[in-house]
């Protein structure tokens, strides 16, 4: 259980500093279309690595994907934005999945 809760609190810092990294860069100008692809690229790999050790998280898929739609319509940062999201939630499931490697009960 503690493992657990560890777990969760390092999801909700690493969430809550991406916000506040993302905040303020709502200009487009600084995000270029190879920043996105780029974004979107390490997201995929991130969500690859995720599913192969069979912790992807549901919604990791759907950013990626909404992230590349953004980007296709030439909304970089935003794309960028969700795309790093996206990444994040893959590297934490990454870390669920070595954790939870020799979980099970304990009598």
């Amino acid at each position: 259980m503690k493992k657990i809760t560890t777990l969760f609190a390092s999801a909700m810092l690493a969430a809550s500093m991406t916000a506040c990294a993302t905040e303020g860069t709502s200009s487009s100008t600084k995000a270029a279309g190879g920043d996105a692809a780029a974004a979107i690229s390490a997201a995929k790999a991130a969500n690859k690595a995720a599913k192969g050790a069979g912790f992807e998280w549901r919604d990791t898929g759907k950013l990626i994907k909404k992230a590349e739609k953004l980007a296709k319509e030439g909304k970089t940062a935003e794309a960028v934005k969700l795309a790093k999201k996206a990444e994040m939630q893959a590297k934490v499931a990454q870390q669920q999945a070595k954790l939870q490697q020799n979980a099970g009960p304990r009598f």
